[in-house]
Order: structure tokens, then C-alpha cells, then sequence
């Protein structure tokens, strides 16, 4: 049984992979990742804000006192003495590449054009294979056109191209007047993979307290629906690999995925509810489905039901929504 895959130039395994979260923090965790299974890894992200807020202190730090007496150079911390978060991380880059011998993703997580993507150099230059682009804005600003979001997606991926020589995939929410031509743009400004999709945390309000509130809501298995919809219409259609991102929880979710067109799916909620060693009882799935269906490899099954290759095309479009609305009784 080949459960073998490519995803962003990287022969891996299974198509089995953590996405970024929690469970990258510790080396013993992604030890225990690989020894579930998992055939490559999504660090944790490295945030925009984190350097702009650390930038921000080193710069109040380093001048403080600067319009008092001279004494007062004497009290001016050393660099080294601060926590540099960009360097915990880069570290940490080089500390799991040691740990273990599957791949290992940086994930770099913006929303703005600005310095803070010459770190993607610095993560390709501790050992990272790929780097995930973690685009996560949020226009609220009326005035701002489509135009005008979408080339700030553009900017940030040429920003880190321009940087680095591997390859880099592109995490995106699905909230695009046109999905299908930003992501064409995106893959001809030269994103290697595309990562559907990005999960916004949505913010709750508290009736007691009356305060806004955000907490973190695990994905559910009907989460899965759009990532696959949107992965089965652009597959053959866009020159790039797709990973499947929200919604996975059982082996039929990964194979549903395969055959829509991902070369990967990314595991996040399940691993959280479940533990790490659930990577492995998934994988046993796969295996006992395709044995039992006689399929002998993920090649095989890779696309199969992709709008393209699928007998009924239009399931995946709109008009069937209607003929699914008529069907259903109460």
C-alpha cells in the first residue's frame, strides 16, 4: 500500500500532517508527532505582531534616559539581554530539524508589506524545507476596495519569494469576491501550495460581564465541506499543490480530500481532542479502506473526484444547492 505523496516538492510518507498549533511548542511533541506517524510538520506561527511589538520595546528600551545625564548610559540594557521572539523561533527551526527526520514547515503569519518578511530568510537559512505564508487580515475599512486587500496579499507573498529559495505555500481564508482568480494570482506570483483554509476566530459577546469576547471554537467534520468543494473545482485548473486544512477528523476525511485533489491534509482539532497518537489510527484507516476498495496507492486516488474528473461537474456548483433544497423533507 504507496500512501506516498508530494506536497511543495517533498516526498513525504503519508499525507498525514500537523498543521500549526500548540502541539509544535515542545521538541518532545514533535518527536511524538513523528512517531505517530505524521510525515511532516507546520511549526507554530511566527507573528507579525510579535516582531513589531518586540521591535517597538527594544527601541524604548534602548533610549530610554537618552535626555538625561550621561551617567544613565550605564543603565542601558544589553541587546543579548532581551528575548528576542524571532530568535526563540529560529531556534526552535534548528532544534526540531535535529529532533526528528520528516520535514519541518515555518509558518509566518502577517497581514502587512513591510520588514518583517526578511525573517522567512532567516527560517530558510535554520534548516526549514517550506515555509506556510499565514495571511490573516481582516479588512473592516469600508473604503478599501477588493483591489486593494488582494494586492496586499500579492505584496506579502513577493516580499518572501524575493527572500527565499524553497518553497512557500499560502494559508487563505475563503472570503474573496472571486476565490478562484485570487488564488490563480497568488500561484503566478509564485506560491508553490495553497492552504485551504484559514479559520478567523470569531468574537462572541458576554451578556453578563457585556464584554466582547474571542475564544477558540475546534473545528467540526462539517467544516470540510468548503476546503473540499474549492480544492475539487481548482484542481488541474491552477499549477500548485493544495493542502486541506479544517474539518478532518476521521480517515474518510483524508480520502475525501485525496480524491478531491489535496496532496495533504493538515491536522489541527482532531489532535487537540484526541491526542497526537491519533495520527497512527488514522493512517491504519486509510490503509484498511484502500485495501478493502482496492486502491493501491494515494496517487491513484489523488484528483478522481475533482470537478474535472468527477461525472457530475455541476455538483460542485451552486445550481445543485437547489436541486438539494427541493429534495429535503422536514
Amino acid at each position: 500500500m504507496d500512501l506516498t505523496t508530494t506536497y511543495l516538492g517533498l516526498k513525504l510518507r503519508t499525507p498525514l500532517v500537523p498543521s500549526a498549533s500548540p502541539l509544535s511548542w515542545e521538541l518532545s511533541d514533535i518527536r511524538r508527532m513523528e512517531d505517530a506517524g505524521a510525515s511532516a510538520i507546520v511549526l507554530y506561527s511566527l507573528f507579525e505582531e510579535q516582531l513589531t511589538r518586540e521591535r517597538a520595546e527594544m527601541h524604548h528600551h534602548l533610549t530610554q534616559g537618552t535626555e538625561s545625564y550621561a551617567e544613565a548610559l550605564s543603565y542601558f540594557p544589553e541587546p543579548e539581554s532581551l528575548e528576542h521572539v524571532a530568535e526563540h523561533y529560529l531556534n526552535h527551526i534548528r532544534q526540531a530539524k535535529e529532533a526528528v527526520d520528516i520535514p519541518i514547515i515555518a509558518s509566518l503569519n502577517g497581514d502587512s508589506p513591510g520588514g518583517w518578511t526578511q525573517y522567512a530568510q532567516q527560517m530558510q537559512q535554520a534548516g526549514a524545507d517550506a515555509i506556510e505564508l499565514n495571511i490573516y487580515y481582516l479588512p473592516t475599512d469600508p473604503h478599501l476596495s477588493s483591489h486593494q486587500v488582494e494586492q496586499n496579499y500579492l505584496d506579502i507573498l513577493q516580499a518572501v519569494k524575493a527572500s527565499v529559495s524553497i518553497p512557500v505555500a499560502v494559508k487563505l481564508s475563503p472570503f474573496f469576491s472571486s476565490f478562484a482568480n485570487m488564488a490563480a494570482q497568488l500561484v503566478e506570483a509564485g506560491a508553490n501550495g495553497l492552504v485551504l483554509f484559514n479559520r478567523f476566530y470569531q468574537p462572541d459577546i458576554d451578556l453578563e460581564h457585556l464584554e466582547v469576547r474571542t475564544n477558540v471554537l475546534l473545528s467540526r467534520p462539517q467544516a470540510l465541506r468548503l476546503p473540499l468543494r474549492w480544492i475539487a473545482i481548482l484542481y488541474g485548473r491552477i499549477a500548485c499543490d493544495f493542502a486541506a486544512t479544517s474539518g478532518i477528523h476521521i480517515a474518510e476525511d483524508v480520502l475525501k480530500m485525496l480524491m478531491a485533489g489535496a496532496s495533504v491534509t493538515q491536522l489541527c482539532s482532531v489532535l487537540l481532542e484526541r491526542g497526537i497518537d491519533y495520527i497512527s489510527v488514522l493512517e491504519r484507516g486509510m490503509r484498511e479502506w484502500m485495501e478493502e476498495h482496492e486502491y493501491e496507492s494515494v496517487r491513484q486516488m489523488q484528483g478522481s473526484m475533482s470537478q474535472q474528473h468527477c461525472a457530475d461537474p455541476s455538483a460542485f456548483e451552486r445550481a445543485q444547492y437547489m436541486r438539494a433544497v427541493q429534495r429535503y423533507s422536514v
